[in-house]
């Protein structure tokens, strides 16, 4: 999928093929869609930090290139777009792979900074791609499927609010039809987690978006939401040089329709809150993960955000290379 210029994102994907216990007080998402949660900044717990300017020598670049060894041997053009694929353990993101490979990548990767609608022919190759992809997946040998891309679909932050409307409008459906369980994001600067979500709409069958643009950047924490008063964008504001044009209209359906923002915390985004943190995603069995998001600031043991995302594949038939 396309790429915009990257923000840290903190995730870690722990897989755990040990039998499913069940989390003591841990909800899942079967005790959902759960009332919408805004946990604000909270400037108290800053203490003594500072925020330090863009020349100053503790924040200087010593290094370059974040990517997996796999991918950074791949970036050898200055092309701002990687699709790519693998398969780790019971995860599914491609074919061909031998599990727990760490010199091994996906089955294509491709390049190039592509645009929207699919009608244009590179982005046109990039959809056909995403679509034979999951369409090669065997969802009884690999159940998972989780999808990452930059900027999120599912964002109720003022910040880059709706950007990439084109993309999600061009690519949802497809990511429906084949079951992807989760998504992850960055590009906002906080961090935020869906209920299941399906055009707006909640959908017990839909993927749980998570934001965790949340691992620190310079241009600082995202704050303000765009449901809050005076702080909807103007939606000719919206587009993002890299999301390929302009996508994102008023709402016609649902409690925000007529209007370009919701005047409350949509009922699609479960939790939100404005700290830096990180996520670990523990895989446990074929149908639980343990998804467990930590503010930077506590200690290990404190969760900020737990919860199991939990799939229903007798409820959710989707479409399987396997069938």
């Amino acid at each position: 999928m396309g790429f915009a210029p990257m923000s840290v994102i903190e995730l870690v994907l722990v897989l755990s093929l040990s039998f499913f216990h069940g989390g003591e007080g841990v909800l899942s998402t079967l005790d959902g869609p759960f009332k919408p949660v805004t946990v604000p900044l909270d400037n108290s717990s800053r203490g003594k930090a500072v925020d330090l300017s863009d020349t100053d020598p503790v924040v200087q670049r010593v290094v370059e290139g974040f990517e997996p060894e796999q991918i950074s041997l791949s970036l050898s053009a200055t092309y701002d777009s990687v699709w790519i694929s693998w398969i780790t353990g019971e995860f599914h993101i491609g074919y061909n792979i031998t599990s727990l490979d760490p010199k091994t990548v996906a089955s294509v990767v491709q390049y190039g900074m592509y645009g929207l609608p699919i009608t244009d022919e590179a982005t046109e190759d990039q959809y056909k791609w995403l679509e034979r992809d999951l369409a090669s997946v065997d969802r009884e040998v690999t159940p998972w499927l989780v999808a990452a891309w930059h900027p999120p679909w599912y964002s109720t932050y003022m910040a880059h609010y709706r950007e990439a409307e084109c993309m999600r409008v061009e690519m949802e459906d497809i990511l429906y039809k084949y079951g992807v369980d989760i998504v992850f994001n960055g590009h906002v600067h906080a961090y935020e987690r869906s209920n299941r979500v399906y055009n707006y709409t909640l959908d017990p069958c839909g993927p749980i978006h998570i934001v965790v643009g949340d691992g620190g950047n310079r241009e600082k924490m995202a704050i303000a939401h765009a449901d809050e008063a005076g702080n909807c964008p103007e939606p000719s504001t919206t587009p993002d040089e890299y999301m390929g044009g302009f996508c994102a209209f008023n709402f016609t359906s649902g409690p925000a329709e007529g209007k370009f923002c919701w005047d409350r915390q949509p009922d699609y985004s479960a939790y939100r809150e404005s700290s830096f943190g990180h996520g670990i995603l523990e895989v446990q069995n074929e149908t639980h993960a343990l998804w467990t998001w930590h503010r930077n600031k506590d200690m290990y043991n404190l969760a900020g955000d737990e919860i199991y995302i939990v799939r229903q594949p007798d409820r959710c038939p989707v479409e399987s290379g396997g069938t």
